[in-house]
């Protein structure tokens, strides 16, 4: 559970990342659209590099996420070689990592729509 609180609070931060860097590269966007502004480029790439932050954050989360499973697992196989844990049970799906994996995907389609100029209603 130790892992899902560490892997949950890494989804929080690119949370954040991800939609603090979409919110200002849709406000500024608006604001150029209104005329308020000429210049959009400085605001589109800090909302990029915001993004792109919080991707990676997930990504190394979910990396970490799987290195610990992993090494607890082998612990587990060497408990039960041992003679100190006995029978074979499973670990749960981690609910946490679909979640983070989902995350990753709309943290890569939003600086997709960013870099491409993708949008559905303009």
């Amino acid at each position: 559970m130790s892992a899902d609180r560490t892997l949950m609070s890494e989804m929080r931060t690119s949370l954040s990342l991800i939609g603090f860097g979409f919110t200002i590269y849709q406000a500024f966007e608006k604001l150029h659209e209104a005329d308020v502004i000429h210049q959009s480029s400085a605001p589109r790439n800090f909302g990029m590099v915001l993004i792109v932050l919080g991707v990676l954050l997930l990504i190394g989360g979910i990396f970490r996420h799987l290195q610990f499973a992993s090494e607890l697992r082998a612990t587990r196989h060497a408990m039960m070689e041992d003679g100190l844990v006995h029978g074979e049970t499973r670990f749960p799906i981690s609910m946490p990592l679909i979640v983070a994996a989902l995350l990753t995907l709309l943290g890569v389609a939003a600086f997709a729509g960013i870099a491409f100029d993708l949008s559905v209603v303009r």
